[in-house]
């Protein structure tokens, strides 16, 4: 087993978890060594914990971009490869949810998740019933996307989202939607059984296969990932087949970004798919480790202080030596693990503890400087938020020489 995985017992909105101020994790992808042992995930509320509201009215935050976010969700299956954790399900099946530059005031609100994913999610992460959570206020959970909404003319960026493991795709919906407003094509990635489920093309909503796997190597994960996402390109890319707005992507202008071992796969996806311009991994120890000469394209990595300080000789500081690109190095202080998704912000509206850093900041950081990174690497657009540290972002920290 891979010393630096730590299973989650809760996937990524672990909204059952009290975990004394810190947030539940998702998947392992930070060391024993940096993670404090709070971030697990407990299944119930400790008996002097204040109890929780009795429903979930869940909201994220709007998209900050001049554009409105519109929503299709697509089934895609791979005939050349049979799926590598249940092999007896046949060809591989991916569910994608692609996010895109819309006309504002156009389509109808997409819902956060089906009902089907949802129940998966609070039997996998064992939410209990005195929580609040059912899987209707968890699929309601508004995301300010619009599914069949009217596309802006263009053509765009195509940025791949890849979740934490055991975390379904739609803990990156803020960060999708906030793209998308800034005008890029978004393809948010269902890892089917490596969470907690994703709906198939088939009505199914299989389980995780894997997360209970004590000998799972971690690299075995992101060099699948890897192959998940470049045929996902290649069947947004080759043909306008596979999705009805194939014609707003730019193929010659794609990106990738991560969380957790999601970070970690968008390394070993350039390494092994030259398409992919630019990278970030949001919090994720990589595995492997980039050599050097591996990866001479930009690159980001933004991360909790607390895990990945700036100038660590850890797993961090062995990939930042070895990145031969443009790159940055950015940690931010009070975050946790799940602070660059929706989780926190979740909880915190489910009632729960939250980390020291506002669970909104947390996402309007991720989204400021993921944004700002892509913005400079695919689009050529300077950001003074990439030169160094900000008056008006005190929490974040600046790898030296970045």
């Amino acid at each position: 087993m891979k010393r630096n995985r730590r299973i989650s017992a809760v996937a990524a909105l672990a909204l059952a978890a009290l975990v004394t101020g810190t947030g539940a994790g998702s998947a392992a992808t930070t060391t024993p060594s940096a993670t404090p042992a709070a971030t697990h995930a407990l299944p119930t509320a400790p008996a002097t914990a204040t109890a929780p509201p009795r429903s979930l009215q869940g909201t994220l935050p709007a998209p900050a971009g001049p554009y409105a976010a519109g929503e299709d969700v697509i089934h895609l299956t791979d005939a050349s490869r049979p799926d590598p954790w249940v092999p007896s399900s046949g060809p591989r099946q991916l569910t994608v949810t692609m996010v895109y530059p819309a006309v504002p005031g156009t389509g109808t609100p997409a819902p956060y998740m089906t009902l089907a994913e949802a129940a998966g999610h609070i039997q996998h992460a064992k939410i209990p019933a005195s929580s609040g959570v059912t899987p209707q206020n968890l699929s309601s959970v508004t995301t300010h996307a619009f599914g069949g909404a009217r596309p802006q003319r263009g053509k765009y960026p195509l940025v791949v989202l890849s979740p934490g493991f055991g975390d379904p795709r739609m803990v990156l919906t803020s960060l999708a939607t906030d793209l998308a407003s800034h005008c890029y094509v978004v393809a948010l990635v269902g890892h089917t059984y490596e969470d907690s489920g994703e709906t198939l093309a088939n009505g199914q909503t299989p389980p995780c296969a894997i997360c209970d796997d004590p000998n799972l190597d971690t690299d075995t994960v992101t060099a699948s990932r890897a192959l998940d996402v470049s045929f996902v390109i290649d069947r947004l890319t080759h043909g306008n087949t596979a999705w009805r707005l194939a014609h707003l992507i730019d193929k010659h202008e794609i990106g990738m970004a991560g969380h957790s071992i999601g970070g970690a796969a968008a390394a070993t996806t350039m390494i092994a798919d030259p398409r992919v311009l630019a990278g970030v991994n949001m919090d994720g120890t990589f595995s492997p480790a980039p050599m050097p000469g591996q990866i001479n394209r930009p690159f980001l990595m933004l991360g909790a202080a607390a895990y990945h300080s700036t100038g660590g000789g850890d797993n961090w500081g062995q990939a930042w030596a070895a990145l031969g690109g443009y790159k940055k190095w950015v940690a931010v202080t009070g975050a946790t693990h799940p602070s660059f998704t929706d989780v926190d912000l979740l909880e915190e509206e489910a009632g729960f503890p939250t980390p020291p850093l506002d669970p909104e900041r947390g996402i309007v950081i991720t989204r400021g400087y993921v944004t700002a990174f892509f913005d400079r690497t695919l689009k050529g657009i300077h950001s003074p938020l990439l030169d160094g540290p900000s008056p008006n972002n005190p929490e974040v920290l600046f790898q030296l020489g970045s």
